[in-house]
C-alpha cells in the first residue's frame, strides 16, 4: 500500500507541476517551432519546452520529504546532494538551450558538471560481475570508479537525449527502467527498499509527465528533461549495486542506435557528434509507414521484454542476453542498410 501511494503521490504531483510549467513556457515563448532544422521535427504545431522542470520538481521534492527512505540504507546525506546537484543543473542548462538554443560545445559543459556533482557527492561504482565470474574490484585503482561513472552517466544523458525524437518515446522508457529497478531492488537476492523507493517515485514523475507527453504531446521534454532521464536511470544503476547490465538491457536499442550513428557518420567522413539527422531507428521505422504510437510501442516492448528477463538472470545470462540484444541491432541495420540500397 505504501509503494502505490508513493507513486500515485508522485504521479499527481508532476502532472500538477507540468500543467502549469507548460503555461508559462508558453507565456515565456520557451517553444519548439516544427519549422526549424531542415524538417528534421515531426511534430506539427509549436509546443512548449521546460517539461523536464515538472519532473525534477515532484521527484527532487518527495525524494527530500521522505528522504528517511532514501537514505534508510548504504547511501547519506552526500550522495542525496550530490545527486540532487547534478541533477539541478541539467535542468539550468537545460532550460537555457530550450530558450536559447545553445550550441553543442555550450550544451556539454552541463553534463559534465552534473558528473561533477554525483563523483563528489560519492556516488561511486565499486566492483562490476564478471560474466565469466567473479568481480572485478575497482578500488584497487582510484581513477576508476570516477571515469566509468562518467562514461556511464554521460553515455546514458546523450542516449535519452538523442531518442527524445517521438512523443511519448523517452518518457515511458524512463517509467520503464525506473519500474524494473524497482522489481529488482525487491527481489529477496538483492533487497534494497530504499532504492526501490526512490526507482518507483522517478516511474510515477514520468507517468504524470507521460500524460501530457502522449502522442500528441501538450508538452516536451526538453533539453534539460531529455538529459535527466538517462541522468537519473545511470545514478540509480549504480546506487544499486552497479547494475550496469540491467540498465544496458532496458536502453540496449537505444544505447546500440546511438553507437550506430556515431559509427555511420565517421564511415561517411562527418562528425560523429552532430546527430540532427533522421537517421535513427525511431525516423526509419516512422519512414517504414509506422505512426508515432506504434513505434513507441515497439521501443516499449522491447525495453520491458529485455529488462524484465533481466530480473531472472545471473551475470553470465545477462551477458548472453546483450549479445543477442546486440545481434537484433546488426540485423535491423542490415535490413535497413539491403532496403535503401534497393530503393537506390
Amino acid at each position: 500500500m505504501f509503494y502505490f501511494l508513493v507513486f500515485l503521490a508522485a504521479l499527481v504531483l508532476s502532472a500538477v507541476f507540468t500543467f502549469f510549467i507548460a503555461k508559462i513556457a508558453r507565456y515565456y515563448k520557451i517553444i519548439d517551432n516544427p519549422s526549424g532544422e531542415k524538417g528534421r521535427k515531426i511534430h506539427k504545431k509549436p509546443t512548449p519546452l521546460l517539461g523536464g522542470l515538472g519532473i525534477f520538481l515532484a521527484y527532487f521534492l518527495l525524494l527530500f520529504i521522505l528522504s528517511d527512505r532514501f537514505l534508510s540504507g548504504d547511501l547519506n546525506i552526500f550522495h542525496l546532494l550530490g545527486f540532487f546537484t547534478g541533477a539541478l543543473i541539467l535542468i539550468i542548462g537545460g532550460a537555457l538551450d530550450d530558450k536559447y538554443n545553445l550550441q553543442p560545445a555550450r550544451q556539454i559543459i552541463f553534463p559534465l558538471l552534473a558528473i561533477l556533482a554525483v563523483v563528489f557527492g560519492g556516488i561511486e561504482i565499486i566492483k562490476i560481475s564478471n560474466p565469466l565470474g567473479g568481480v572485478f574490484d575497482l578500488n584497487k585503482y582510484f581513477f576508476l570508479s570516477p571515469l566509468l561513472v562518467s562514461v556511464w552517466l554521460l553515455g546514458m544523458m546523450y542516449t535519452t537525449k538523442l531518442l527524445d525524437g517521438v512523443d511519448g518515446l523517452v518518457t515511458g522508457i524512463g517509467a520503464i527502467g525506473s519500474f524494473i529497478i524497482f522489481l529488482f531492488t525487491l527481489t529477496t537476492n538483492y533487497y534494497q527498499p530504499d532504492i526501490a523507493f526512490a526507482a518507483l517515485l522517478f516511474a510515477g514523475t514520468v507517468c504524470g509527465f507521460l500524460i501530457f507527453n502522449w502522442y500528441p504531446a501538450k508538452i516536451f521534454l526538453g533539453e534539460g528533461g531529455s538529459l535527466l532521464i538517462g541522468y537519473v536511470l545511470g545514478v540509480l544503476a549504480i546506487i544499486s549495486g552497479a547494475k550496469i547490465a540491467m540498465a544496458l538491457l532496458i536502453m540496449g536499442i537505444p544505447i546500440l542506435d546511438v553507437f550506430w550513428t556515431i559509427l555511420r557518420r565517421l564511415i561517411k567522413g562527418k562528425n560523429p557528434f552532430k546527430f540532427s539527422d533522421k537517421q535513427h531507428l525511431h525516423h526509419r521505422l516512422l519512414d517504414l509507414g509506422l505512426s508515432q504510437k506504434q513505434t513507441v510501442l515497439i521501443f516499449y516492448t522491447l525495453s520491458f521484454v529485455f529488462g524484465f528477463s533481466g530480473l531472472f538472470l545471473q551475470s553470465r545470462g545477462k551477458f548472453l542476453a546483450l549479445v543477442f540484444l546486440a545481434l537484433l541491432m546488426f540485423l535491423t541495420v542490415l535490413i535497413f542498410w539491403l532496403f535503401d540500397k534497393k530503393k537506390k
